[in-house]
């Protein structure tokens, strides 16, 4: 057993195990805190690729590997440019994070990255971790590993899941524009749900084209690749590619009261702490945002997880999953309304929640109020 007693372990070496683990590197106040880091993988592969959006220059600028200043959005009915001016829309690389994570993590005499499985957690008093290939103990206890309830299904929350295949192809010849991607394309869909491609240039010749669904259950995983392939010959006109890269995910939706499973030497962060927004999946600008939520809050001796992912905007998302759990079909209506309806701008800020509740109000005004109406009357009635 390791015989050291970090002030810190961070369980998950995700986006939001780093997140909060550069946070208190970049902090004075931890500079004499010894941090464990423990996560299973080596993380040396790409498994995911992070899109934000932000006004100007950026805290991961160095890392990013494009961006754009115009976007465009498809439905079935209709077409719209979005300007989305002073933001860009950025692509970030998720072994480009990894990698500038470990070198800091690796350099950083206080900070300790330890490749292990964890199988049991005791935030008791003594918070002991067990490990695969060895056991650990921390004052506190950060852990972005889902709790077991939330697969249980037995309870009255919703849940869904953005799950999602994409390609990186490349051309023999200049195809795409690099300035411009693809925010939603609703014009191939599977089936009856909510489902959407986009499509981000990286140059003339290469381009990740994704096929995303917000579904109760998944697909196989010949249907990704049949949408993505009749995708690029219906839609985008492209018939002579090579596939590079493939990525591969499922984000959970769900309304779930992940926020409860905290314990005073225990908090869970990442999907599990409800750092994911459940109406968007968009969690990366989360994790830095609530990583130094958390560093203040230890910084003034609170509860580590106080006022993290808790606000009106989890209540708003829960009306947008009720819809789609009852009616997946209506997921392109509403994403429509949203977008056509309203500047881009507004659309951003609303997704970083950073808008008034009049603001707000202007952007539900769009939409059709009866759905509404049904998940607001469904939310009493549990």
């Amino acid at each position: 057993m390791d015989s050291t007693i970090y002030n810190y372990a961070i369980i998950g070496a995700g986006c939001a195990g780093i997140h909060l683990a550069l946070a208190m590197m970049e902090d004075p106040f931890f500079a004499d805190k010894q941090i464990l880091v423990l996560e299973k993988d080596a993380k040396e592969a790409n498994d995911r690729t992070w899109c934000f959006w932000e006004i100007g220059a950026g805290k991961w600028d160095n890392l990013i590997l494009h961006s754009w200043a115009k976007g465009k959005f498809h439905c079935t009915n209709q077409d719209k440019v979005m300007d989305i001016a002073p933001y860009r829309y950025k692509m970030l690389r998720s072994i480009d994070f990894y990698k500038n994570a470990k070198d800091k993590i690796n350099a950083a005499p206080n900070f300790h990255w330890v490749n292990d499985t964890i199988t049991t957690v005791s935030a008791n008093g003594k918070n002991t971790i067990l490990g695969e290939k060895g056991n650990y103990i921390a004052n506190h206890i950060f852990d972005s590993r889902i709790h077991p309830d939330f697969f249980k299904k037995e309870d009255t929350y919703t849940r869904l899941l953005q799950h999602f295949k994409g390609w990186i192809i490349e051309t023999e010849e200049d195809f795409f524009d690099p300035d411009e991607f693809v925010f939603m394309d609703f014009r191939l869909k599977w089936k009856d749900s909510t489902s959407f491609n986009y499509v981000l240039p990286i140059s003339k010749r290469k381009a990740l084209i994704e096929f995303t669904l917000f579904t109760p259950e998944l697909i196989e995983d010949k249907d990704y690749d049949k949408i993505l392939e009749q995708y690029l010959e219906d839609i985008v006109k492209l018939k002579k590619y090579s596939i590079s890269e493939v990525e591969q995910g499922v984000i959970p939706m769900s309304d779930f009261p992940f926020h409860r499973q905290h314990e005073d030497h225990l908090t869970k962060i990442g999907t599990a702490g409800a750092w994911v927004r459940p109406s968007s999946g968009y969690h990366f600008k989360n994790a830095e945002k609530y990583s130094q939520m958390i560093v203040d809050n230890l910084k003034s001796h609170r509860l580590p997880s106080k006022g993290v992912a808790q606000n009106r905007f989890r209540k708003y998302d829960t009306l947008l999953l009720d819809i789609l759990n009852k009616n997946n079909e209506l997921g392109e209506e509403l994403f429509s309304s949203m977008i056509k309806n309203n500047h881009a701008t507004k659309v951003f800020k609303f997704l970083d929640e950073e808008t008034s509740i009049f603001e707000e109000m202007k952007i539900f005004s769009t939409f059709r109020s009866a759905p509404f109406l049904k998940a607001l009357f469904n939310q009493i009635r549990k």
